[in-house]
């Protein structure tokens, strides 16, 4: 299965996990609970959709590799006990908590949690001396005497032996207490996530071309060669940073990421390209309207590379907008729901102080995604403002009325951008594979999909139809749904 479908299966078995009687006891005990395994090579996702559900799922989250741990550490130190049997006393050999039960009662502590994920990375790759200790964890959930507490998942990684020489593979009787979820790189799955997180343009229009590149791990007699999902989500975010600050970027910089020379020079090729167009189409003119003549000539008689990275400069910057525009009414919905609570009694320090809580809590736990941190920081800065000014209420509200109408401002200028984008690719490429990728692409992006849905687009509903696309959108909603639900990949 892809990293979607990996993200919903444990997704779903951890609510089912969590289901209660009427009592108020899990439905399944935690001996019944089988940890889940996720099988799958390097720089896949794995742990990013662990991180994913805990803040999703509201769940304290403690993280371990199990290869940084010895047997020591993961089981516990031996102690000197003096117990007494009958009428005899003896000195017993006991174990002292593991750092890693310790460290789930810490978050436990830290974060008023009592239910949560622990995960542990490269289960399969753990030492001679600490497998044992590791077998007996995966069937009973305990690190020598010491036991996962209840409402704590377990959820466990690693990767096929094919991928780390390190790796071992379990006996059946292991397997057998585990719930395997086998995860195989899936360009399209990626794709969905990385439109939420915000991926570099010329990234997504490359392996676009290139779809054989997004995934590549290869034996050569210089050592191994390989480019993961991972390595493409780290450089997208190194290359914006090196653009934001005015550096270079170059085959050197992104060979540190990209550690194939082939596609590491395809790569530095095409980005250098892909500036060119970018300075030769003039992105701004063609999204207010007033796209030159010379400009609509030469992406007509552009080959299709040129015309798909055309495309992906024109919604990279179209999708800026709409981003925007979705981020700041996620700000807005929170701030509502907050001086909705404030105007029917609630102090507003009070209100203040439960956000500020939530905040700290997600931070601490590490779980916290990049859009809800933002959305976090704004809310609070919007109320500490009022609390430090000490604000009347109708002073709260007039302020947050202006911050409605700045982003319905924003909201329609937006619109109109997009609006723009469409008749360009109708009057330039028609209705054909142009009309259909971009059509697909909104379809696809997490920000965009999310505003058209609210904002409305007659120029998206009018090809949606006449391209008989909806089927098909559906289709992809589904495949990216489990990457969408982070309110983050």
């Amino acid at each position: 299965m892809n990293i979607a479908e990996a993200k919903e299966q444990v997704y779903n078995t951890i609510k089912a996990y969590s289901t209660r009687d009427e009592n108020g006891n899990y439905v399944l005990e935690s001996d019944q609970q089988r940890p889940l395994f996720l099988m799958g090579p390097p720089g896949i996702g794995k742990t990013a959709i662990v991180r994913q559900v805990a803040e999703e799922l509201g769940l304290g989250l403690v993280s371990y590799s199990i290869t940084h741990h010895t047997r020591q550490s993961a089981l516990g130190l031996p102690k000197i006990v003096h117990k007494r049997f009958g009428n005899d006393e003896y000195d017993v050999s006991e174990y002292t908590m593991s750092e890693i039960i310790s460290s789930v009662y810490d978050c436990m502590e830290d974060t008023g949690l009592r239910e949560g994920i622990l995960f542990l990375d490269e289960v399969n790759c753990a030492s001679e001396t600490l497998t044992p200790t590791m077998l007996q964890f995966l069937q009973f959930k305990t690190f020598g005497r010491h036991k996962v507490p209840d409402g704590w998942i377990v959820v466990t990684a690693g990767n096929p032996i094919a991928y780390n020489r390190s790796a071992r593979e379990f006996d059946i009787v292991t397997w057998d207490r585990l719930k395997k979820v086998d995860i195989k790189p899936d360009y399209d799955a990626w794709k969905a996530y990385a439109y939420k997180h915000g991926a570099h343009a010329a990234i997504l229009t490359y392996l676009d071309i290139r779809k054989e590149y997004f995934y590549k791990i290869e034996e050569t007699v210089d050592g191994k060669n390989f480019v993961t999902a991972r390595g493409w989500i780290d450089l997208s975010d190194i290359i914006k940073l090196y653009e934001q600050r005015g550096i270079g970027v170059d085959r050197k910089l992104i060979e540190q990421y990209i550690q194939n020379p082939v596609i590491s020079e395809d790569f530095a090729t095409y980005y250098d390209l892909y500036n060119k167009y970018k300075s030769d189409y003039q992105i701004e003119e063609i999204l207010s309207g007033r796209a030159p003549q010379e400009i609509e000539k030469r992406a007509q008689a552009a080959e299709f590379d040129e015309r798909l990275s055309l495309l992906g400069l024109l919604m990279d910057s179209v999708n800026a907008g709409l981003s925007s525009v979705m981020k700041q009414e996620d700000i807005v919905t929170e701030l509502l729901k907050v001086l909705k609570e404030v105007k029917s009694g609630k102090d507003i320090r009070q209100a203040t102080s439960e956000e500020e809580t939530l905040y700290h809590r997600f931070r601490k736990m590490g779980v916290l995604s990049s859009d809800n941190r933002d959305r976090y920081e704004a809310v609070l800065g919007f109320l500490n403002r009022h609390i430090t000014s000490q604000s009347d209420f109708q002073t709260v509200k007039a302020d947050y009325d202006a911050m409605v109408e700045k982003m319905k401002s924003e909201a329609g200028t937006a619109g109109t951008r997009l609006g723009n984008l469409f008749c360009f690719i109708e009057k330039v490429f028609g209705d054909g594979q142009e009309m259909l990728i971009l059509v697909t692409e909104l379809t696809m992006g997490y920000y965009s999909s999310r505003f058209i849905a609210r904002y409305g687009c007659d120029e998206y509903y009018k090809y949606n139809d006449s391209l008989k696309f909806y089927e098909r959108r559906i289709e992809i909603l589904k495949k990216g749904e489990a990457l969408w639900q982070q309110s983050t990949m």
